[in-house]
């Protein structure tokens, strides 16, 4: 049966380092990770996947969270018969149980992964103007108490790079090793069933 993984950009690199350590045989296609500054672009990036893709392949699995969406995602991958992996967004699939335990603590959480570590100044400080209207800081970012960092893969650079965010926004850094978790799990699981939904 061939399958293809429709992802974010945001999870290339876990999903290829997944796909390598498991020895997937999966093709895998990204929708730019962008698209999360704009999550109304999301469901219609994913059904333009989907259409391109469908007749070439048994079995189309997304790998996206609702990622801001509100429903729109998983109500166009209900039309079209096509399977999600389960979870609201990655900041669940990699802290697993205890994204929760840190959200009740804390809810002025600001999450980081490796992503967007590597990538807060064009995601981030770009994407929002901080780069040209620095004052802006504080509306987006005033309401925050602490960094949490959710580490996939350890890295010594990250790690001061994390620093890094958590010093220009003023808040206290705490790092939590993850690992994939529940990104892995869960498409451990999808992969091994012989699915559930047609993409005929």
């Amino acid at each position: 049966m061939s399958t293809c993984l429709i992802i974010c950009g945001a999870l290339a690199r876990e999903i290829l380092a997944l796909k390598e350590r498991h020895g997937w045989q999966v093709d895998v296609v990204a929708v730019p990770a962008t698209f999360h500054m704009i999550p109304a672009r999301i469901a219609p990036a994913v059904e333009k996947r989907i259409v391109e893709l469908r007749q070439r392949y048994d079995r189309l699995i997304v790998v996206y969270g609702d990622c801001g969406t509100g429903g729109a995602l998983d109500e166009m991958l209900d039309r079209l018969g096509v399977e999600r992996i389960a979870g609201p967004h990655c900041y669940e699939w990699y802290g697993g149980s205890l994204f929760q335990q840190l959200m009740d603590e804390e809810p002025g959480t600001y999450f980081l992964t490796d992503f967007m570590v590597r990538h807060f100044r064009t995601l981030v400080l770009k994407s929002m103007g901080l780069d040209r209207f620095p004052q802006l800081k504080q509306d987006y970012f005033g309401n925050y108490r602490r960094v949490v960092y959710l580490v996939q893969k350890p890295d010594p650079a990250l790690i001061e790079q994390a620093k890094a965010v958590a010093s220009y926004l003023g808040l206290p850094l705490e790092i939590r090793a993850t690992g994939y978790n529940f990104l892995e799990a869960r498409l451990l699981e999808l992969l091994q069933q012989n699915g559930n939904r047609s993409n005929s």
